[in-house]
């Protein structure tokens, strides 16, 4: 099998992928085709149908493990997939362990020195919260470690929420270090807590897809709601601390437009928005490296960086 992560432009594919979204679309001049992301243990990538018509292309759907034959070229940076035959597989032809995207980092090790972070909180309000989701909750522990950090931009992979959390809390840990005016028990209590509502936000795998309460609500306000109920079953915790990491859940994206329902008023909760932006953005540079590692050069404009990019030679 040749893996998502190997493929460059030019290759032709002869595999089977899982079909992780389709959607009928049309072009400009009004001609029928089909938006696909196939997905395997590697990654993601897109696809197209561009004849959905033609007798090559079998009926299948979202979800099903699809034998594939196309073509990979380059759009706009990104590789992408033109689709010439689609047969739907039979339970038996794949394994699937080989789809779904898992951290290249072990999951044990991660969560070891998560709770190493947490057990190195001193003030006794804040680290009763840390503990209630991460050592006593065993329901959101089994979510936390096996979700996605995002559906497709970036730690978009089993464990991906655990691995976005611990480089975010060492990132906010470097910031203590280098600030000491920041208070590191609120600011690490914050990082690891910023995107807990992402277990509601996002279905487990393979489906990782946004829930009925991620459109509605989102991973902000879930996290921050998720917060204030565990900080409700300790008694007599600090109101004001509560509403000081709550603040800091609901600004950590840093502006309006970002999603973010307030902006930062505390410095702790700058540097969460600062440490979040930091690791989601070199996170998505190095996928984007990964998929495109056949490319030593540029690799076209991407729209998220609004620039072209490059990779660097050695």
């Amino acid at each position: 099998m040749k893996f998502i992560r190997d493929l460059k432009e030019g290759d032709r594919i002869s595999d089977i992928y899982l079909c992780k979204h389709k959607q009928a679309a049309v072009t400009k001049n009004g001609k029928s085709y089909e938006n696909v992301i196939l997905q395997d243990k590697t990654g993601v990538i897109d696809a197209k149908v561009w004849e959905p018509g033609n007798p090559g292309i079998g009926n299948y759907d979202t979800l099903d493990y699809i034998d594939v034959c196309g073509d990979v070229n380059s759009f706009q940076g990104s590789l992408q997939v033109s689709i010439k035959r689609i047969r739907v597989c039979r339970e038996g032809e794949y394994n699937p362990a080989d789809y779904l995207p898992v951290s290249a980092k072990d999951n044990d090790k991660m969560y070891a020195e998560l709770l190493d972070m947490v057990d190195s909180i001193r003030n006794p309000w804040l680290k009763q919260l840390l503990e209630s989701f991460f050592l006593a909750d065993d329901e959101f522990v089994r979510k936390f470690r096996h979700s996605s950090a995002a559906k497709t931009v970036h730690h978009g992979f089993v464990g991906g929420l655990l691995e976005h959390t611990l480089s975010v809390a060492k990132l906010c840990g470097y910031y203590c270090g280098a600030y000491p005016i920041l208070n590191r028990d609120l600011l690490l209590t914050a990082a690891m807590c910023h995107d807990i509502g992402k277990v509601k936000e996002i279905s487990p795998f393979p489906e990782n897809d946004y829930t009925d309460d991620g459109q509605l609500l989102g991973h902000i306000v879930m996290g921050s709601q998720m917060v204030a109920e565990k900080a409700a079953a300790i008694h007599g915790f600090p109101h004001g601390l509560l509403a000081q990491v709550q603040h800091c859940i609901l600004a950590h994206h840093g502006k309006y437009e970002y999603g973010s329902p307030k902006l930062p008023a505390l410095m702790e909760a700058l540097a969460l928005n600062y440490a979040d932006d930091t690791d989601a953005k070199l996170e998505t540079f190095k996928e984007i490296l990964e998929n495109n590692s056949g490319n030593q050069g540029w690799l076209g404009y991407n729209r998220l960086f609004e620039s072209n990019l490059r990779a660097t030679r050695e």
